[in-house]
C-alpha cells in the first residue's frame, strides 16, 4: 500500500507541477515548438510577399503617381490616378448595390425566415460565396456589356463586383444577427414595438460593429479582384467621364497589364500600384478590427 510521503514518479516534492524531465513534459514541449514553427511557416509567405513588395513598390513610389495617367509604352513618368479613382467608383458602385440587398436577405433569415426556407437561402449563398470570381465578370459580361446594356463601364464593372461581395455581406451580418441577445428582441416586444421596429431599432443597431465588419471585409475583396474588371470596365489610359459606355481604369487590371510589359517603366508603376493596392486592403481590414474591438 503506498503511504502518503510517497511522491508519485515525474512530480517534484512538495508542487504539484510536473517534472521537466517527464515524459509529458517534454511531449507538450516539443509539439508546441511544432505548433510554433508551422504558425511561422504559415506567416513565412506573407511576409515574404510584403517586404519584397516594400523593397520594389517604394523604390518606385513618388507624388506624381497619383495624379498623372498611366504612361504609355516607352514614354517617361506616368502614375495611376486614375486608376485609383476608377477603383473607388466601382467598389462604390458594387457597395451601393450589394449593401442594402446583403443586410436585408440577412434580417429575412434571422428574424423573419424559419426552416427550410432559411437553411436553402443560406446554403445558396455559402455556393455563391465559393464561385470563381471569373464566373461573375462573364455573367456580368453576358448580361450588361454583351448585350450593349451598358458597354464596357463602370456600371457594369461595379455589378461584378457586388455579385462577389454579396455572400460576405449576408454571412457575415446574418451570423451577427444570431449573436444579439433574444432578451433584448423580447423586451422590445414587451413595451409594444413591432417586429419591424425591434429589428430596426433594437437588434441591427446591436449588430451594427459586426455588419460593419463584413462590409468592410467585402470591400477589401472586391477591391482586389482583377478577372471581373477584364470582362466588364476593360482598362483606360483616360480619366473617366461617365459610367456607362466608356472603358474605365482599376489598379489590379493596370498592375495585371503593366507587370507583364517590355517597357521598365510601366513595370514600376505596376510595383508602385501593387503597394498601393495592398495598403488600401489593410486600411480596410484595420477598420473591420476596430469595428469589432469597439464592440466588444
Amino acid at each position: 500500500m503506498t503511504s502518503f510521503s510517497e511522491q508519485p514518479k515525474g512530480f517534484t516534492s512538495g508542487s504539484l507541477n510536473r517534472s521537466s524531465s517527464s515524459s509529458r513534459t517534454l511531449f507538450n514541449n516539443f509539439m508546441n515548438g511544432v505548433i510554433f514553427v508551422c504558425g511561422a511557416l504559415a506567416l513565412l509567405p506573407l511576409l515574404l510577399v510584403l517586404s519584397y513588395l516594400l523593397i520594389k513598390g517604394f523604390s518606385s513610389l513618388s507624388l506624381e503617381l497619383f495624379y498623372e495617367l498611366p504612361p504609355a509604352p516607352l514614354d517617361e513618368g506616368g502614375g495611376f490616378g486614375n486608376a485609383i479613382v476608377g477603383t473607388a467608383i466601382m467598389v462604390g458602385v458594387g457597395a451601393l448595390i450589394s449593401v442594402p440587398i446583403g443586410v436585408a436577405a440577412a434580417v429575412y433569415l434571422t428574424e423573419f425566415s424559419k426552416g427550410q426556407t432559411a437553411r436553402s437561402i443560406r446554403f445558396a449563398t455559402n455556393v455563391l460565396s465559393g464561385v470563381p470570381s471569373i464566373i461573375a465578370g462573364v455573367v456580368t459580361y453576358g448580361i450588361l456589356v454583351g448585350t450593349k446594356v451598358t458597354g464596357y463601364s463602370a456600371i457594369a464593372g461595379g455589378v461584378a463586383l457586388s455579385i462577389l461581395m454579396l455572400p460576405i455581406i449576408v454571412r457575415t451580418t446574418d451570423e451577427a444577427l444570431q449573436l444579439v441577445s433574444n432578451d433584448l428582441r423580447q423586451a422590445a416586444v414587451g413595451v409594444g414595438a413591432t417586429n419591424y421596429q425591434t429589428v430596426l431599432l433594437v437588434v441591427l443597431p446591436a449588430a451594427l460593429p459586426s455588419i460593419i465588419t463584413g462590409i468592410t471585409l467585402s470591400i477589401a475583396r472586391a477591391a482586389g479582384e482583377t478577372a471581373p474588371l477584364i470582362f466588364t470596365a476593360l482598362f483606360s489610359f483616360f480619366w473617366l467621364n461617365k459610367l456607362t459606355d466608356e472603358p474605365v481604369a482599376s489598379l489590379s487590371v493596370l498592375v495585371y497589364n503593366f507587370a507583364t510589359s517590355f517597357d521598365p517603366n510601366q513595370q514600376s508603376v505596376a510595383w508602385a500600384g501593387s503597394l498601393i493596392l495592398v495598403l488600401m486592403v489593410l486600411i480596410a481590414s484595420i477598420v473591420a478590427r476596430f469595428a469589432t474591438r469597439s464592440k466588444s
